[in-house]
Protein backbone atom coordinates (compact mmCIF):
# COMPACT_ATOMS: atom_id res chain seq x y z
CA UNK A 1 0.00 0.00 0.00
CA UNK A 2 1.19 3.24 -1.24
CA UNK A 3 2.01 6.46 1.39
CA UNK A 4 -1.01 8.99 1.01
CA UNK A 5 1.84 11.54 0.68
CA UNK A 6 2.55 9.90 -2.41
CA UNK A 7 -0.80 10.02 -4.24
CA UNK A 8 -1.68 13.03 -6.91
CA UNK A 9 -4.82 13.97 -8.44
CA UNK A 10 -5.52 16.11 -11.10
CA UNK A 11 -9.07 17.03 -12.69
CA UNK A 12 -9.57 18.73 -15.95
CA UNK A 13 -12.58 20.03 -17.55
CA UNK A 14 -13.45 20.64 -21.52
CA UNK A 15 -16.05 23.35 -21.86
CA UNK A 16 -15.94 24.10 -25.77
CA UNK A 17 -17.36 27.50 -25.47
CA UNK A 18 -14.49 28.36 -22.87
CA UNK A 19 -11.64 27.20 -23.86
CA UNK A 20 -9.70 25.06 -27.01
CA UNK A 21 -8.99 22.33 -24.71
CA UNK A 22 -9.61 20.68 -21.38
CA UNK A 23 -8.07 22.91 -18.48
CA UNK A 24 -6.66 21.70 -15.06
CA UNK A 25 -9.24 22.67 -12.51
CA UNK A 26 -7.79 21.18 -9.98
CA UNK A 27 -4.55 19.47 -8.86
CA UNK A 28 -2.89 18.10 -5.20
CA UNK A 29 -0.76 15.71 -3.38
CA UNK A 30 -1.58 13.49 -0.13
CA UNK A 31 -5.03 14.71 1.77
CA UNK A 32 -5.89 17.29 -1.26
CA UNK A 33 -5.44 14.47 -3.79
CA UNK A 34 -8.01 12.51 -1.83
CA UNK A 35 -10.69 14.73 -1.74
CA UNK A 36 -10.04 15.67 -5.57
CA UNK A 37 -10.90 11.80 -6.04
CA UNK A 38 -13.93 11.81 -3.34
CA UNK A 39 -15.79 14.52 -4.90
CA UNK A 40 -15.30 12.64 -8.16
CA UNK A 41 -16.49 9.71 -6.84
CA UNK A 42 -19.40 11.72 -5.26
CA UNK A 43 -20.28 13.26 -8.34
CA UNK A 44 -20.33 10.11 -9.78
CA UNK A 45 -17.39 11.00 -12.51
CA UNK A 46 -15.28 8.18 -13.65
CA UNK A 47 -12.34 8.07 -12.39
CA UNK A 48 -8.65 7.04 -14.89
CA UNK A 49 -5.59 6.45 -13.34
CA UNK A 50 -2.20 6.95 -15.34
CA UNK A 51 0.87 7.69 -13.82
CA UNK A 52 2.79 9.27 -16.36
CA UNK A 53 0.15 11.53 -17.48
CA UNK A 54 -0.34 12.84 -13.75
CA UNK A 55 3.17 13.90 -13.54
CA UNK A 56 2.77 16.22 -16.63
CA UNK A 57 -0.04 17.62 -15.17
CA UNK A 58 0.95 18.11 -12.19
CA UNK A 59 3.30 20.34 -13.75
CA UNK A 60 0.67 22.65 -15.27
CA UNK A 61 -1.00 25.89 -13.81
CA UNK A 62 -4.52 25.67 -12.63
CA UNK A 63 -6.99 26.96 -15.03
CA UNK A 64 -3.76 26.18 -17.85
CA UNK A 65 -4.66 24.59 -21.00
CA UNK A 66 -3.88 21.15 -21.98
CA UNK A 67 -0.37 21.63 -24.35
CA UNK A 68 -1.70 20.19 -27.68
CA UNK A 69 0.68 17.37 -27.41
CA UNK A 70 -1.46 15.66 -24.91
CA UNK A 71 -4.64 16.35 -26.54
CA UNK A 72 -4.71 12.22 -27.90
CA UNK A 73 -4.05 11.22 -24.62
CA UNK A 74 -6.89 13.68 -23.61
CA UNK A 75 -9.25 12.50 -25.66
CA UNK A 76 -8.77 8.91 -25.07
CA UNK A 77 -9.32 9.51 -21.60
CA UNK A 78 -12.47 11.38 -21.96
CA UNK A 79 -13.49 8.95 -23.94
CA UNK A 80 -13.22 6.33 -21.37
CA UNK A 81 -15.15 8.76 -18.93
CA UNK A 82 -18.05 9.50 -21.00
CA UNK A 83 -18.19 5.72 -21.78
CA UNK A 84 -17.96 4.70 -17.82
CA UNK A 85 -20.61 7.36 -17.20
CA UNK A 86 -23.00 6.18 -19.55
CA UNK A 87 -23.14 2.37 -17.88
Amino acid sequence: MSDLRDKKAVAIKYDPKKSQAPVVVAKGKGYIAENIVKAAKDSGVALKEDNELINYLMSLELYEEIPPELYQVIAEILAFIYKANED
